[in-house]
C-alpha cells in the first residue's frame, strides 16, 4: 500500500510538471517544426503574422528571383539621434512588453513627444501605451514610435518582400538638441551600435528557427549570396548608410573638417562592417555634397539644423536646367527657438530652386573611392548639381552602382539612372499617388526590361499612407492571396488591436502586403508584376556593380598636339598634360574659338566612347572627330550646349587611330582647357 501511494504521488508530480511544461513551450503548431517557414520556439506573448501558406521559393520561367523590395528602411533609428526620438525596439529578450514600450517621457499623456509637433504641429499628445492595446501607436503619421517591430518585418517576408534594405541611420546635430537622450550624438559611433543590432537582430531570430542560419533573416554582404537567399525563400538584408557628416566629413562656414586619409578609413570600416551602398549627404551640406531641400515645417527646422550644424543657411541659385530641388521649407517651427538672437531664417527666391552647392573635391574623392570598393551610391538627398557630376563619373566609367531608393531624386533624372543599370524605388506613396507615379515611369522600365521597387523609410521620420477608408468602392478585401497566390493574408492582430489597411493605413512595416494588395486593386496587376520584379532588378544592379571593370583608355600616354597652347612662365599646359594620366595638369589653349586638341592612338582601334574632364574654361559648342589617317575626318559627335565639367560622347563605334576634339563656341571668356580626355571602344 505504501509504495502504491509513492508511486500515484510520483505520477501526480510528473503531471504537473508535464503541464507546466506544456504552458511555457511553444504553441503546438509552432513547436511541430514541420514546415521550415514557422518557428519552432517563440513566445507565446508576441505579435503573429496572419499569414499562412509556404513562401514561395526558386525562380521563375526566366531564370529570375522574384520578391518585392524596400529599398530604403530604417530598423534601428530608435538607436539614432541619441536613442530616445523614436520610441521602442525592434525585438527584446525580455519579450514583447519591454520591446513595444514607448519612451518614459511620453507618459502620460504625450506631452512631451516634442519632435512630433515640431515636424508636425499640434501637441503631440497620445496615449502611450503600446502593448497590448496598441490605442494610438504604432500609427501611419507617427513620428516617435517603433514601426518595425520583427514579426512586423516577418509579416512583410511572408506577404512576399524578398530584399530589404536597412539604412543605417543618424544626425548628429539633432542628437544634440533633442533634449532626451541616452546615446552618444557621435555619427559613426550609433552607426557601429546599429550594424551590430542587426547582426543581433538575425541571431535572435535564428534561435526561433533552431540554430544559426535557420532563421529567414539574412544579412548578405555580396549579390550572389543575397541570389541564393532569395531562392531559399528567405528574407535577405543589406546593410546601408544614410548619414549627414559621414566619416566626420561635416563642414563649417564651408570649410572641410575631414580628408582624404578620414574618407578611406571611413569607407574601410563600413566596408568591413558589411555596407554595400551609402549615401554621401543626408538632410545637411558637408564637406562632401550639398543636399536637395526639405519642404514645410521640417524644411525649416532642418535649415536651423544646418546653421548650427555648419554656420550657414541653405544658399540657392537659379537651375541651369530641367532639374530642380525642393521648394525649401518656410513654414513656422518651434525649432527656430534654437537659434542665436538676433538670427531668422532667410527668405527664398521661389525662383531660385537649387542648391549652389554640389558635388565638392572630396565629394568627388569619395564617389571613386566607392566605386574602387564596389559600393553602390544613393544619390537621393543630393542636391541636383551633386546628382549631376556624380552621374557624370558613372556614365565616364560605364559604373552601374547608383540608386534611387524613396522619390528624392528629380525625376528628369531616372533615364541617366537606368541607361547605366541602376535601380529605382519609388517613395511608400498611397495607392493612388504611388500608381500615378508608376504609370508615368512605366514605359521606361519597358524599355529597359527592369523591375519597380519601393521605399517604405519606417522609422525614417516621414509619413505613411493614410486609410482610404472601409467604404471606398476598391478597398481592400480580408482575406486576400499573396502576389504569387501562394499564401493567404489576414488582419494583423498584434496584442489587443487588429489592424485594417482601410481604416489604419500603413501604421507599421507590417503592413506592406495589405499596402501591395491596395495598389493592386487601384492600380491594377501591372504594377504588382513590376514590383514583383524589383528583386532580380535590384540584385542586378549590384552584381553588374560587383563585376564592373574599368573600361582600357587608348589615350592614356599617347601622343597629342593642339592648335595653341596658352603660354604661362611657371607651367606647362601643352597638350600632352590631357593624357597624362594626372587630374591635376591640364591643356589649355589661347582665348579664342576654333581651337583643338588632338590625340594619336598609336593605331587603329575601335572608338565609342570619349569622356572629356574640362577645366573652367570649357566648350559650350564643338565636336568630336575620328580619323584613320590625320587627313580626312568625320563627325562623330557634338553638342552645342556643353556645361563643363565630365562630358562623356558616346557614338556607334567607328574605326580611328586619330582623335580630336575641336572647340567651336568657348563656354566663358578663356580658351578651351581639358584635365584629362578618355578614349575608348566601349
Amino acid at each position: 500500500m505504501a509504495r502504491r501511494r509513492r508511486i500515484r504521488h510520483v505520477t501526480l508530480v510528473s503531471l504537473l510538471l508535464l503541464l507546466l511544461t506544456v504552458a511555457i513551450a511553444p504553441t503546438p503548431s509552432s513547436a511541430a517544426g514541420s514546415d521550415w517557414w514557422e518557428p519552432v520556439a517563440r513566445a507565446e506573448a508576441d505579435v503573429r503574422t496572419g499569414v499562412t501558406g509556404e513562401p514561395f521559393t526558386g525562380t521563375d520561367a526566366r531564370g529570375e528571383v522574384r520578391g518585392f523590395v524596400d529599398a530604403h528602411n530604417h530598423l534601428f533609428s530608435n538607436e539614432a539621434f541619441g536613442g530616445r526620438l523614436i520610441c521602442g525596439k525592434v525585438f527584446s529578450a525580455a519579450g514583447v512588453a519591454d520591446a513595444l514600450a514607448d519612451c518614459p517621457e511620453h507618459y502620460p499623456d504625450g506631452s512631451l513627444a516634442l519632435f512630433d509637433y515640431i515636424t508636425h504641429g499640434g501637441d503631440g499628445k497620445h496615449d502611450p501605451t503600446g502593448w497590448p492595446t496598441f490605442k494610438d501607436w504604432p500609427a501611419y503619421d507617427s513620428m516617435t514610435h517603433q514601426a518595425n517591430y520583427y514579426a512586423w518585418v516577418e509579416r512583410a517576408w511572408r506577404g512576399g518582400q524578398r530584399v530589404l534594405v536597412n539604412d543605417l541611420v543618424t544626425n548628429g546635430m539633432i542628437c544634440s538638441v533633442y533634449p532626451f537622450k541616452v546615446r552618444s550624438c557621435d555619427e559613426m559611433t550609433s552607426i557601429r551600435l546599429q550594424a551590430r543590432l542587426t547582426y543581433d537582430l538575425q541571431a535572435f531570430i535564428d534561435t526561433q528557427y533552431g540554430g544559426p542560419g535557420k532563421g529567414w533573416f539574412r544579412i548578405v554582404t555580396d549579390s550572389v549570396q543575397a541570389r541564393q537567399v532569395v531562392e531559399q525563400g528567405k528574407l535577405a538584408v543589406v546593410l546601408g548608410v544614410e548619414t549627414s557628416e559621414p566619416f566626420g566629413c561635416k563642414q563649417i562656414l564651408d570649410i572641410a573638417q575631414c580628408g582624404k586619409a578620414d574618407i578611406d578609413k571611413g569607407l574601410d570600416e563600413l566596408y568591413a562592417l558589411g555596407v554595400r551602398s551609402m549615401f554621401l549627404c543626408h538632410k545637411f551640406d558637408n564637406a562632401l555634397c550639398g543636399v536637395r531641400f526639405d519642404e514645410g515645417g521640417l524644411g525649416t527646422a532642418i535649415n536651423v539644423g544646418q546653421f548650427l550644424s555648419t554656420g550657414t543657411f541653405w544658399q540657392t541659385e537659379t537651375c541651369k536646367g530641367p532639374q530642380a530641388d525642393n521648394p525649401i521649407g518656410t513654414a513656422a517651427s518651434a525649432a527656430e527657438g534654437d537659434l542665436p538672437a538676433g538670427v531668422r531664417v532667410p527668405a527664398y527666391d521661389s525662383g531660385a530652386r537649387c542648391n549652389v552647392r554640389g558635388l565638392t573635391d572630396l565629394g568627388e574623392y569619395a564617389v571613386r573611392g566607392m566605386m574602387q570598393r564596389k559600393m553602390m551610391l544613393e544619390v537621393d538627398h543630393m542636391s541636383v548639381k551633386a546628382t549631376g557630376q556624380a552621374l557624370d563619373i558613372f556614365e565616364a566609367a560605364s559604373y552601374p552602382g547608383v540608386l534611387s531608393s524613396h522619390s528624392w531624386m528629380d525625376l528628369n533624372w531616372t533615364e541617366r539612372v537606368y541607361s547605366l543599370g541602376g535601380f529605382v524605388a519609388q517613395y511608400m506613396h498611397g495607392s493612388e499617388a504611388f500608381t500615378a507615379e508608376a504609370a508615368r515611369t512605366r514605359a521606361l522600365r519597358t524599355a529597359y526590361d527592369v523591375g519597380y521597387g519601393f521605399g517604405t523609410d519606417f522609422n525614417g521620420i516621414g509619413d505613411h499612407p493614410a486609410p482610404r477608408g472601409a467604404d471606398a468602392a476598391d478597398r481592400v478585401v480580408y482575406p486576400f492571396r499573396s502576389a504569387d497566390g501562394g499564401s493567404v493574408v489576414d488582419r494583423q492582430t498584434s496584442g489587443q488591436r487588429t489592424f485594417d489597411l482601410n481604416t489604419d493605413g500603413a501604421a507599421h512595416v507590417g503592413m506592406i502586403p495589405d499596402w501591395i494588395e491596395d495598389i493592386r486593386r487601384v492600380g491594377g496587376q501591372g504594377v504588382v508584376d513590376d514590383l514583383f520584379r524589383g528583386a532580380e532588378s535590384y540584385l542586378g544592379t549590384w552584381g553588374s556593380t560587383e563585376g564592373h571593370r574599368a573600361a582600357a583608355d587608348l589615350a592614356k600616354g599617347a601622343a597629342a598636339t593642339a592648335s595653341s597652347t596658352e603660354s604661362n612662365p611657371f607651367t606647362s599646359y601643352r597638350a600632352g598634360r590631357a593624357v597624362d594620366g594626372d587630374r591635376a595638369t591640364r591643356w589649355a589653349s589661347d582665348w579664342s574659338d576654333d581651337q583643338w586638341w588632338q590625340v594619336d592612338l598609336g593605331s587603329t582601334h575601335r572608338v565609342a566612347r570619349v569622356t572629356l574632364d574640362w577645366e573652367r574654361a570649357y566648350g559650350r559648342s564643338y565636336r568630336v572627330e575620328l580619323s584613320t589617317d590625320g587627313v580626312n575626318w568625320s563627325t562623330a559627335w557634338s553638342t552645342t550646349t556643353g556645361d563643363g565639367g565630365l562630358d562623356t560622347a558616346r557614338f556607334t563605334g567607328a574605326p580611328a587611330r586619330y582623335l580630336r576634339v575641336h572647340g567651336l563656341q568657348r563656354g566663358t571668356a578663356w580658351g578651351y582647357s581639358l584635365n584629362e580626355v578618355t578614349v575608348q571602344s566601349s
